[in-house]
């Protein structure tokens, strides 16, 4: 049975283009087949936590060793990993604050980029150990410029950030489905959503 985990970060809870880009992917995924499931996780509407030192204290704990306090410490981060490797595929809704990811977003990368766990390394090189197939990034801009080799592309922390995290973790294939200038004319606006739609379906193929 085939699982989508969809990880949205908007701090708009309506209104939010990533969002509905991302409500464009999981119905395409959902369309599949009765058998394709969708696990959801709002990061807005749930927040997930800082780290702290404990955390990353038990980040680098021998199994043998962790007390009780280390493992309440890192208990979030296991359920989430947990999601993580559950997965098939993974969706991840984002809009780009300040260049960046909104931090609802970091703090969750935080808490899943976890050694011997996500990933491993060996004193020489790094291996990412997850092995969902393939990651969709859903994202939003608000200026333009940042698509398609733009002048801005360089900027742009949000999609280049994710997709090297998300290959880092071992996920293959990363694509995107990206709509900017989103603070502009809302005709043009409106259709770049359009056209984003429509090759929504060939991605969640």
């Amino acid at each position: 049975m085939p699982v989508l985990l969809r990880i949205d970060s908007s701090a708009r809870l309506q209104g939010s283009i990533s969002r509905d880009l991302g409500d464009g992917f999981e119905a395409a995924w959902r369309a599949r087949g009765s058998d394709f499931r969708v696990t959801r996780r709002d990061l807005a509407a749930d927040p997930v936590p800082q780290i702290t030192q404990t955390t990353i204290a038990g980040f680098y704990t021998a199994a043998q060793e962790m007390t009780a306090e280390l493992r309440a410490a890192t208990a979030l981060s296991d359920r989430l990993i947990a999601e993580l490797k559950s997965a098939d595929e993974i969706l991840i809704t984002a809009p780009m604050y300040n260049f960046t990811i909104p931090a609802a977003l970091k703090a969750w990368i935080d808490q899943i980029v976890r050694i011997n766990q996500t990933f491993s390394y060996d004193g020489t090189s790094f291996k990412g150990l997850l092995t969902a197939r393939r990651a969709t990034v859903a994202s939003a801009y608000g200026a333009g410029g940042y698509l398609a080799g733009g002048p801005l592309g360089g900027a742009d922390f949000c999609f280049n950030y994710l997709k090297f995290v998300l290959g880092f973790l071992g996920v293959a294939e990363i694509q995107q489905i990206g709509v900017e200038a989103t603070t502009g004319d809302p005709a043009d606006l409106a259709r770049q959503v359009e056209q984003a739609k429509a090759g929504i379906a060939a991605k969640a193929a």
